[in-house]
């Protein structure tokens, strides 16, 4: 049997809770670079009501447009491939040059913070950025009224800052001093 939309959607959000900020509510572990066992996670997921068979697991990792779920080779384990926030998990990126320019979307009443301290990981590992501008106006818009900062990704390479880019695409980086922010909307 396959997930309609909403089950798909409220078992995304539920994998993303316990796979980036709380395996300990359903009590599962994860290593350090975040991965834990597919059949644990399902034998907790049938203990806190939210049942899950496996192909339904995979068909849900696979589909995802947003490629937030990575499944090992051969099934066994999952993660969440960034935006965590458990002290258990401490990936390891491999620093890269980032493009000339990214972006980062956000609610407007984040904007005063923002331009007063950069953008900081807060309860993340690191700061979110995106290639494009659509990208980054789906993520401000969760938040509410969407404004977009460009960042100069260029300069602060060029200023010591490292940057990484997670298996879906995602740009990650730990802070981004104000210097190297513009607002566009």
């Amino acid at each position: 049997m396959k997930l309609n939309e909403k089950q798909q959607i409220q078992t995304s959000k539920f994998l993303s809770l316990v796979l980036r900020h709380k395996p300990e509510s359903i009590g599962i572990q994860l290593d350090a670079e975040g991965w834990t066992d597919v059949n644990i996670l399902l034998q907790q997921m049938i203990k806190h009501k939210n049942p899950l068979k496996l192909n339904e697991l995979v068909e849900l990792v696979l589909s995802n447009n947003k490629q937030r779920f990575q499944l090992s080779e051969d099934h066994s384990k999952i993660r969440a491939v960034q935006g965590h926030s458990s002290s258990q998990v401490q990936r390891e990126y491999p620093a890269i040059t980032p493009p000339d320019l990214l972006y980062h979307g956000t609610a407007s009443r984040f904007i005063d913070s923002i331009l007063d301290q950069g953008l900081i990981a807060g309860d993340r590992h690191h700061v979110h950025l995106s290639a494009d501008l659509t990208t980054a106006k789906k993520v401000g818009q969760r938040h509410g009224k969407v404004m977009i900062l460009l960042v100069n990704t260029k300069q602060m390479h060029t200023d010591g800052q490292l940057f990484y880019q997670a298996e879906n695409g995602v740009w990650l980086t730990e802070h981004v001093p104000v210097q190297y922010l513009t607002l566009l909307e």
